[in-house]
């Protein structure tokens, strides 16, 4: 029995495991992965002796997936969670407590966002439910035509753009309400009669379990211990050109014929590899746009004076060029007792791709002079690492569910085919871990 497993990021590589424990050791197991090494948008890197993250530095501690892998892979140990503090958004030249008791920044309460936008939108705000609401049942708009109308620009802005640029590199105005906020869809489908009910009744409830988690050594520990669990043959350096449906299985180029194959790969690689077997998944697939993006992860003095929170937010609209920047030795800390401060910077949004044509020096710099800025402290690199993200992450736009719904259904009469990654049913590592799972059970039940 031999399976391809085309991708090597998170969601191939759990694909491959979840394989290898449901078809047993005799099964021929092949990861396809056309970049150099395996992690795809996960990377870690030493920066002055430690690991650190360049790609996701967390995951939602909420959802079991990633625990539960970490389990059973023995690695457990390595589960972390941030210190609780919270981050700031930069807007109007000025820092602001994030709002808190909101859903991706959309508050349920004026309160929420008071003094991060003017007296006029907290008006607008408390009002929003005296003002009649036009929902139909199942539509779909994007997160920043729903907010702008109901609580107004500067909540778009201020409030929920920082939040969904950290999450998908996007914009309020290229994100769906249903697919990145479906509680709140749900909500609305159920009638409720504002944005501020929704809101309410989509919240989850209060719980002491921490909302993220991260991995002491970061990621490459993960993915050691998947590919290792796998038992897979790591095709890298190598791109899968061509596929094609044999009278058994599959053939793709340059592997040759498999039993079966799962494509766990960004969006545009799987519309190429579909546009022959399946013309019309191709095109669904090949419609899903994405941003680019590139961090700068900084060693700064250990007494270097950054402020006692998490991280910073730019609000839309600022005159600076980073869109974030996370204070890792004040987030993490297992992080703290290094010997230099660690802090990441965060460039790039859907449909500004200017920095991926910046040198490295140019984004260290602007790094350096944003972080000055936000910060007001003296801000001298001891080291710096670049790392971009070129396409790297689905804009869930509009009708995005609708769109996976469809790509599914048109694979269905494609025995032995399974897709996996992260523009399918989440951009978060769990939910990437989880299409691979999920890929994995649809293979291993067509080969019996």
């Amino acid at each position: 029995m031999r399976v391809a497993v085309v991708g090597g990021g998170i969601s191939g590589l759990v694909a491959a495991y979840r394989l290898r424990q449901a078809l047993g050791e005799s099964a021929e197991l092949i990861l396809v992965e056309r970049r150099d090494r395996v992690g795809g948008i996960l990377r870690t890197v030493d920066i002055e002796g430690d690991p650190v993250d360049l790609g996701a530095e967390a995951f939602v501690g909420r959802r079991p997936e990633i625990p539960e892998l970490m389990r059973e892979l023995g690695i457990e140990d390595q589960l972390v969670f941030p210190a609780g503090k919270r981050p700031l958004v930069w807007s109007e030249e000025a820092g602001h407590r994030l709002p808190e008791r909101t859903l991706m920044g959309i508050p349920a309460a004026p309160e929420s966002v008071a003094g991060l936008v003017d007296a006029q939108t907290l008006d607008f705000v408390a009002t929003e439910p005296s003002r009649p609401l036009n929902w139909t049942p199942g539509a779909d708009v994007s997160v920043g035509e729903l907010v702008r109308d109901r609580f107004g620009e500067q909540v778009v802005r201020r409030s929920v753009d920082p939040l969904l640029g950290g999450v998908y590199a996007g914009l309020a105005d290229s994100i769906g309400v249903r697919a990145a906020l479906p509680t709140l869809a749900a909500a609305l489908d159920r009638g409720a009669a504002s944005l501020t009910q929704a809101v309410s009744e989509a919240l989850p409830p209060p719980s002491t379990t921490p909302v993220f988690g991260g991995i002491r050594d970061g990621y490459r520990v993960l993915l050691e211990a998947l590919r290792a669990a796998a038992d897979v043959k790591a095709e890298t350096g190598t791109a899968a050109t061509r596929l094609t449906r044999t009278a058994s299985g599959w053939h793709i180029d340059p592997i040759g014929d498999v039993d079966a194959v799962i494509l766990a790969t960004p969006a545009p690689e799987a519309a190429r590899l579909l546009h022959d077997v399946a013309p019309f998944a191709a095109a669904l697939a090949g419609g899903i746009e994405l941003a680019s993006s590139a961090v700068v992860a900084l060693a700064l003095p250990v007494d270097t004076a950054l402020p006692d929170n998490s991280g910073i937010l730019v609000a839309t609209g600022e005159p600076l060029r980073a869109k974030a920047f996370t204070l890792s030795s004040r987030k993490w800390p297992h992080l703290a007792g290094r010997d230099v401060a660690l802090v990441r910077a965060s460039f790039g949004r859907y449909g500004d791709d200017s920095t991926q044509a910046w040198s490295d020096d140019d984004l260290v710099t602007a790094a350096v002079q944003d972080l000055t800025t936000v910060t007001g402290a003296d801000i001298r690199p001891v080291r710096a690492v670049v790392q971009r993200w070129p396409g790297g992450l689905p804009q869930y736009a509009p009708g995005h569910v609708s769109r996976i719904l469809e790509l599914r259904s048109a694979t269905t009469d494609l025995p032995g085919l399974a897709l996996a990654g992260s523009y399918l049913d989440g951009v978060g590592v769990p939910a990437c871990a989880a299409t691979g799972a999920k890929a994995a059970a649809l293979i291993a039940a067509h080969l019996g």
